[in-house]
């Protein structure tokens, strides 16, 4: 065999995913794109604000010396600079310590920054611990560093269940991995929620002793509804993390560029350590800061966001159609995604039978959360509109 029986069996296990992408793109080719109701993947269609198109307008004109040359591993100082600030003013309260560029890595998008994370924390044989359901990615990034992903039983809602999180700790434990808001429920976690969490880490580091990472995975902080704000996790705990990028705020999943901020309240040597090992990483991984070009265009855009009331209008339309269809499903506080309930058992079973109605969607087990389905409304009014017949009709069929 040419490749390795790991890479063997991880592309085995994909099949079922690009299954789905393939089947998709064949009935849009033979159908018609605009009859084909496409929920399946979460890739942004909401226009970049405006001001993206003038920052890069302003710094593709820039003609100064080095500007396309090797950057640090951590990306350019300036741009850092102006990220630290903004998290001063929008995560800095309850903090002993500013945000400064030391406490910034660029990446190549969240993923990236989770990979730096893993790669610099995880030991052969160590643990991640995540609540179900989740990322389909996040097994294989833990992977891809000699680690073992631990799920843990969400609750009611989807809630962040911290005891059951806490009787998964193990000495083999070294980080616990959330994401909010939550990829696929939508749901944002609260500030008691993340003081719980963060005591109960206290808590099992203390017992085992040696810190546990809190990673805060966090590309959909701005996708927030209902005039909601995401707490920040920095104040709960002072071992965070956070990963998160520009795909889903601006709109640019195609330029691959994000960052992980380091907690500035972290003790300094554990701080400086960690800094460090993920400047290493970020080189040896190949990933080298993302994009320089893009460096400079986001760092004229901190606080900037598409428009957030295009997606609420798409979720209110689609979770009012599909609860008057008979669904039952939790209203999510941010992010573009739905998590209803499949009326099937074998939730792949009933996304066959929605793809009968040529709407696609994501089996709940790719989420490790069989029972369930996801939905994407990354996708105009129309389409949404279009498809909710369709969506009536499976479930009927299932009665």
């Amino acid at each position: 065999m040419l490749i390795s029986k790991k890479m063997a069996a991880l592309a085995a296990g994909d099949a079922t995913i690009r299954r789905m992408f393939e089947e998709g793109r064949q009935m849009k080719a033979a159908l018609g794109a605009e009859n084909v109701f496409d929920f399946s993947i979460g890739n942004p269609d909401v226009p970049p604000p405006p001001a993206f198109h003038e920052a890069l307008t302003k710094v593709v004109a820039e003609n100064s010396p080095g500007l396309h040359n090797y950057l640090p591993n951590s990306g350019w100082p300036v741009v850092r600079a102006k990220i630290a600030e903004y998290l001063i003013a929008t995560m800095g309260d309850g903090l002993a310590n500013p945000f400064g560029p030391e406490h910034i890595v660029m990446t190549c998008g969240a993923g990236g920054a989770l990979n730096l994370a893993f790669k610099t924390l995880l030991d052969p044989g160590d643990e991640v611990i995540t609540p179900r359901p989740y990322f389909m990615e996040y097994g294989n990034y833990v992977d891809n560093h000699s680690g073992r992903l631990v799920s843990a039983e969400p609750g009611p809602d989807f809630r962040l269940n911290v005891p059951a999180i806490a009787v998964a700790i193990t000495p083999a434990t070294r980080a616990v991995l959330i994401n909010s808001p939550h990829n696929p429920t939508g749901v944002i976690y609260t500030a008691e929620e993340l003081a719980a969490l963060g005591a109960a880490l206290k808590e099992a580091s203390a017992r085992f002793g040696r810190p546990i990472l809190l990673v805060a995975d966090e590309p959909y902080r701005k996708l927030a509804y209902g005039g909601r704000t995401v707490p920040p996790v920095f104040p709960h705990y002072a071992y965070a993390v956070a990963a998160t990028s520009y795909s889903k705020d601006l709109s640019l999943p195609g330029e691959r560029l994000g960052y992980a901020a380091i907690n500035p309240d972290m003790p300094e040597a554990d701080r400086a350590d960690l800094f460090d090992a993920l400047n290493t990483a970020n080189r040896i991984l190949g990933y080298v800061g993302g994009p320089a070009l893009m460096q400079r265009v986001v760092a004229e855009l901190q606080g900037v966001s598409v428009d957030v009331s295009l997606y609420e209008r798409r979720r209110d339309l689609m979770v009012e159609g599909l609860r008057s269809a008979g669904y039952t499903l939790t209203v999510p506080d941010g992010a573009f995604y739905l998590f209803p309930q499949s009326p099937l058992a074998d939730d792949q079973a009933f996304v066959a039978k929605l793809k009968e109605e040529r709407i696609l969607a994501a089996p709940g087990v790719l989420f490790e959360q069989p029972g369930y389905f996801r939905l994407c409304y990354c996708a105009d009014e129309s389409s949404i509109k279009n498809a909710l017949p369709g969506f009536a009709r499976a479930l009927a069929a299932c009665a």
